[in-house]
């Protein structure tokens, strides 16, 4: 056998060393959505990767509507000196969408590499569902006084007297919760 054929057949081969080639594996984020739902066990998980997959396409897209308003802005002279704003919107968008979508890669890339575990499908789920709420308290919290509802409720009076600095928090901490999850099932 060739040196070029060994590669080839090392290359193809499961984890588990079923020796059978791998040909649903991912390339990128698009494709291991697919592959992340087919390869795990976990119901929980399943759904958020549909759910997940659903609130991260919405929040690109919200804030690719944002940017084309700020660029709008820019070019009717409202704000022309702050370049730097449409950098930091890009930035922001980055830093929400990455925890919605890393529980789909570190699962999609544990069943590539080592097989799956239904532990750490369903604790990444729930880290990922938490999340999502997370952004949800925070945006609550951040909201404008014009636009808060009249009657919000025991819990939205309580987060609409938070200060709205204080939005940040909770989608900070729910970051925070998906990277301690990956780390302790790792």
């Amino acid at each position: 056998m060739s040196d070029g054929a060994e590669r080839e057949g090392a290359v193809g081969t499961r984890p588990d060393g079923s020796g059978a080639a791998d040909d649903d594996a991912y390339s990128g984020v698009f494709s291991a959505y697919p592959y992340a739902l087919r390869a795990s066990d976990s119901w929980l998980f399943r759904s958020y990767v549909a759910f997940g997959g659903l609130v991260a396409a919405v929040v690109v897209v919200l804030f690719a509507f944002a940017l084309v308003e700020l660029i709008a802005d820019t070019t009717r002279g409202a704000a022309a000196t702050f370049t730097f704003s449409r950098a930091f919107f890009v930035v922001l968008m980055a830093l929400v969408v990455a925890p919605l979508v890393a529980p789909v890669l570190f699962v999609a890339r544990r069943h590539r590499r080592e097989g799956g575990d239904p532990r750490y499908d369903r604790a990444l789920a729930a880290a990922g569902y938490l999340f999502v709420l997370a952004l949800y308290v925070g945006l609550a919290v951040s909201v404008p006084p014009a636009l808060q509802e009249d009657s919000p409720g025991a819990v939205g009076a309580f987060l609409y007297s938070l200060p709205r600095l204080a939005g940040v928090g909770p989608p900070l901490a729910g970051a925070a919760l998906v990277y301690l999850v990956y780390r302790y099932y790792r």
